[in-house]
């Protein structure tokens, strides 16, 4: 789970001057501080290699790909996270310097300590970006990727997208938010996933 900062409330505009001149991360969620916990070794090689699918992907679209030192504000207000990857397309978003508000895909790699925050809390935070399309969810101990998806009915519905180790490249997942299909296993290369010992 995250870990709360004993501290005051304080307002967004304390949390963003105050947060600017730390050493580390923190997020912000109604006035209070909390600290961001650091990940494994194939936690971040999922996210590195995600950023490497997407970036040349969106180059030249006017989009930014993002990874987990940029910040994504729900309101101007807060609460503030930091996702593992996130796009964004929208002009809007064009001449940001301390936190996105416009992003068409978030994804977060999923953790031991923080995997119910991000199921629950932080997704239900990201539901209210109006420009969010997707929501990703990575494994980064198997081959199991979950997409939250935003229908025209404005629900959204899961895709999940999974591989036996023996066949890795008949799973293809698609990223619609940023028109982008690719084999799962690029996801996890160079990783020695916990199911295939």
């Amino acid at each position: 789970m995250i870990a709360q900062l004993d501290t005051p409330q304080i307002s967004p505009q304390e949390y963003l001057a105050w947060e600017a001149e730390q050493l580390t991360r923190y997020g912000y969620i109604d006035g209070q501080i909390y600290a961001m916990s650091g990940g494994t070794i194939p936690h971040n090689q999922v996210a590195v290699n995600l950023v490497a699918l997407i970036k040349p992907h969106l180059r030249g679209k006017q989009c930014k790909t993002l990874s987990s030192d940029a910040k994504v504000g729900i309101t101007e207000q807060g609460p503030f996270h930091y996702p593992d990857v996130s796009v964004t397309c929208d002009h809007r978003d064009h001449n940001a310097r301390d936190y996105i508000r416009y992003p068409c895909l978030i994804v977060e790699v999923l953790s031991s300590t923080t995997e119910a925050f991000d199921r629950g809390k932080k997704f239900e935070h990201y539901r209210r970006i109006e420009t969010l399309r997707e929501y990703v969810l990575i494994d980064p101990e198997q081959m199991s990727v979950e997409c939250y998806r935003l229908n025209k009915n404005g629900r959204w519905e899961l895709y999940h997208y999974t591989s036996s180790s023996d066949n890795p490249d008949d799973c293809q997942v698609e990223l619609s938010s940023i028109e982008l299909k690719f084999p799962i296993n690029l996801l996890y290369e160079d990783i020695d996933l916990l199911d295939n010992k």
